[in-house]
């Protein structure tokens, strides 16, 4: 869906007194923690919106072997998934931009984002700006697409 056309969503959401969510990632090799974090998001609100990262900002900074799949076949899983109303596939580093002319009602990042100790929050001043609120979902131990890869490959990356 495009930007545009989530811009419309949200203006006719706001009206009916729904809630808009966000949550966003690369989702290269689906796996259990992503669905748990989807499901958590879903629970934010009425209508949940992923954005996936395209394949050039994937291989800006997870590297030339990423992402595995195309963003056409991430996209298809992820819509596929019933707790998923919309796809936004966004080309920058961050979701800064999209976030900036989106402005869903709330914008969910992993708990390793989570304060005090989590990392930093690139698009959050934005969020807050718009009036949006920032909400942290649990990660799953031991799951990542980057500790997956790993394991499949092994620590020789051999198959």
């Amino acid at each position: 869906m495009s930007r545009a056309e989530l811009v419309a969503l949200r203006k006719g959401l706001r009206e009916q007194k729904r809630t808009l969510v966000w949550t966003s990632g690369v989702f290269d090799v689906l796996h259990i923690g992503h669905l748990s974090s989807l499901r958590a998001a879903r629970a934010f609100g009425d209508v949940l919106v992923v954005g996936v990262n395209d394949d050039a900002s994937v291989k800006a900074f997870k590297g030339e072997s990423r992402p595995i799949f195309p963003v056409a076949e991430r996209v298809e899983m992820l819509a596929a998934l019933g707790l998923v109303d919309y796809v936004h596939v966004f080309s920058e580093a961050t979701p800064s931009e999209a976030l900036q002319t989106i402005q869903p009602d709330v914008h969910c990042k992993g708990a390793d984002y989570a304060p005090p100790t989590g990392k930093p929050i690139p698009e959050a001043a934005i969020v807050e700006a718009y009036g949006g609120r920032i909400a942290f979902l649990p990660l799953v131990p031991g799951r990542s697409s980057t500790s997956t890869l790993a394991r499949i490959l092994g620590e020789g990356g051999q198959g």
